[in-house]
């Protein structure tokens, strides 16, 4: 039977917290009855990251393993692409948005082709905040983006997504974003398809092992924003 739901969770050097965050994510999606699978995409981990997924695989879970670390763009692509399911959610290995915010995406696809989870509209709780510094990057980051072209949404970086499962394997496949501005080359590719884009405000709570370092990847993303739209305007023009 194919899977009602995938649930995709990137992952790298998470050995000490995927076995706590598939048993909360399988709990969850076992109480609902529909059939599923978990792809945990391994981003080159130098840990058991990958061990400790596979024990969980009598439970539905799959991992896909990159030979190195790339980022996190190339291991949701690796991820993704590995999926059979109706719909795909793409969510953190910290959890950082809680699995039950899933309901409150599903509402939201009946009228959309990808919901997004944010902080940043109306329905967002946000129990344990950033630090100032990070909230203020953060909200400069979305500024940048806004300006880049990416319109109409206030927060793009949200790692909760969910999609329609043919249509996330055909937009993901497109992607060229290795790192951590995946999920803005996804809403703009999204976007240019003339597809209904919903932002739904989720619980998210600040991780403090967060992996992303705030000048060093706040730069990288804003330079892979603009790579990558003229990747796709060159594609574009050799097309015609």
């Amino acid at each position: 039977m194919r899977p009602r739901l995938a649930v995709v969770i990137p992952a790298f050097n998470e050995a000490g917290r995927i076995a706590p965050t598939l048993e909360r994510v399988l709990a969850f999606l076992e109480r609902r009855g529909e059939p599923f699978e978990v792809v945990v995409a391994d981003d080159g981990s130098t840990d058991d990251t990958a061990g400790a997924a596979r024990s969980f695989g009598a439970r539905g879970v799959s991992v896909v393993r990159l030979p190195r670390n790339r980022g996190k763009g190339a291991a949701v692509r690796a991820g993704v692409a590995a999926t059979r399911a109706e719909r795909v959610l793409v969510t953190d290995a910290d959890l950082s948005t809680p699995i039950e915010e899933l309901p409150r995406l599903e509402s939201a696809l009946r009228d959309a082709d990808l919901a997004i989870g944010s902080r940043a509209v109306a329905g967002a709780t946000i129990p344990v905040r950033q630090p100032l510094y990070r909230e203020l990057a953060g909200r400069t980051f979305n500024l940048l983006v806004r300006l880049a072209g990416v319109h109409g949404v206030r927060d793009t970086q949200c790692g909760f997504k969910l999609m329609d499962g043919e249509r996330a394997r055909s937009l993901v496949g497109e992607l060229t974003v290795d790192r951590f501005a995946w999920d803005v080359e996804l809403i703009w590719l999204a976007r240019r398809r003339g597809l209904r884009v919903a932002e739904v405000g989720v619980e998210w709570r600040n991780d403090p092992a967060s992996k992303v370092r705030l000048l060093r990847d706040a730069a990288r993303m804003f330079a892979d924003v603009l790579r990558f739209r003229r990747r796709h305007r060159a594609a574009d023009r050799s097309a015609r």
